[in-house]
């Protein structure tokens, strides 16, 4: 989390008057998560279900740690709440609520070795746990009190405190989706195997876990993958799967426009004839009126970046799938607009499940004159203007390479 801009400000707020304008203090929150962990994790013993929530780290990879996640004290269906960003979006859950969920997860932290480590953790079932449809329940035995992370990352959001585990074993049984049961015995690269699951029914969540567990791909190849690298490798496995299918695909006719906002992230999305290309364009608004920070990113018709951003990534598949679902192509302009008010990060998630939704809500325009885009974008966006400047697809016409 950010330090607050405004020096002495948090002396006067004393957490609950909220000067800063922000909808409930991080400070506070931390607090608050951190001591309820404290009341309900029996001595160094943990007990929960996973919901099923793991993270395998990537800081002196391949040597790398796995983080598996349980609210102490907390079992059954109960559990699924404290690691559920479709059940989060759906239910329009606050920034704060949202918040109190990941902090109230506890990671039982293994070392583990990232070329092989995947197979004793297949025979613990510890490696299963966190694939499952429904939560598992587990017991960890930690070598110290849980410590809340250094840093967060803003991909995977923000994380509750961990601890080294002595023991960590599954007492439940986990239940596997059929369709991912049986890839784990296909010896298939993951980028074929990803795109069916996909469409099979399994979770874009799940996939990202067992990709990260090493349980799908090569039987030979296979290992653990760092949670932030399963991210965008399942989300690039499927965009790509998304555009193969629009390969011969008709165009949209016209111009469409979505909108979408959740925990003070707002979404334009531009959808106008087309053959595929794409533009993320990022305005970070910050406390204080100080100058917005922008940052953009162009995709041309062949999926290939001028820049990478996870955040993109996710929103991208969105698009496509969408486009998809109709049998159509075409460019696409997003536009992120952060708040002041999202004070901490909660993943890639958030801009996946936002732009879906905004997807499917159906368009708030269709076919707009260059004026009527003005007057709706800048009423639902602060800083329109600057995105539009910054845009290349409302500016310029296909260029031959985009049909090659």
């Amino acid at each position: 989390m950010k330090p607050n801009p405004f020096p002495g400000l948090c002396e006067r707020c004393l957490g609950y008057r909220l000067l800063c304008g922000l909808p409930a203090c991080p400070v506070i929150e931390w607090a608050r998560s951190l001591a309820l962990i404290q009341l309900r994790v029996g001595g160094l013993k943990l007990e929960g279900s996973t919901p099923p929530a793991a993270i395998v780290g990537e800081k002196g990879y391949p040597r790398v740690n796995l983080y598996i996640m349980a609210p102490p004290g907390v079992k059954g269906y109960e559990a699924r709440s404290f690691d559920d960003p479709e059940g989060w979006a759906s239910k329009g859950l606050s920034l704060p609520e949202v918040l109190r969920f990941r902090l109230g997860l506890v990671g039982a932290r293994i070392a583990v070795d990232a070329k092989s480590g995947f197979e004793k953790l297949y025979e613990s079932e510890v490696g299963l746990a966190p694939i499952s449809e429904e939560p598992v329940d587990l017991e960890a035995r930690l070598a110290s009190a849980p410590q809340p992370p250094k840093s967060q990352n803003p991909v995977l959001g923000v994380m509750g405190p961990s601890a080294p585990a002595a023991k960590v074993s599954v007492t439940g049984s986990p239940k596997i989706p059929s369709p991912l049961e049986k890839a784990m015995w296909d010896d298939e690269p993951a980028s074929d195997s990803l795109p069916r699951l996909y469409r099979s029914g399994v979770s874009v969540y799940t996939l990202q876990r067992a990709l990260s567990l090493g349980l799908l791909g090569r039987i030979r190849r296979r290992r653990l993958v760092p949670t932030r690298w399963a991210i965008a490798a399942v989300y690039q496995a499927l965009s790509r799967s998304h555009r193969e299918a629009l390969r011969d695909a008709k165009q949209i006719s016209e111009m469409e426009v979505y909108f979408g906002e959740y925990l003070g992230n707002r979404f334009l999305i531009v959808l106008m004839p087309g053959a595929g290309r794409g533009e993320w364009i990022e305005v970070w608004i910050r406390q204080g009126g100080e100058k917005p920070a922008v940052y953009k990113l162009f995709e041309n018709a062949r999926g290939y970046m001028d820049s990478w951003d996870g955040g993109y990534t996710a929103a991208r598949q969105a698009v496509l799938e969408h486009l998809e679902s109709r049998r159509v192509k075409a460019d696409f302009l997003i536009v992120r607009e952060v708040l002041p008010t999202y004070f901490t990060s909660m993943g890639s998630w958030v801009i996946r499940e936002t732009v879906k939704k905004a997807l499917n809500n159906g368009p708030v325009v269709t076919n707009p004159s260059t004026s009527e885009l003005e007057t709706l974008a800048s009423r639902l966006l602060r800083h329109w203007n600057v995105a539009r400047r910054k845009s290349l697809l409302l500016r310029a016409s296909p260029t031959l390479e985009d049909y090659l």
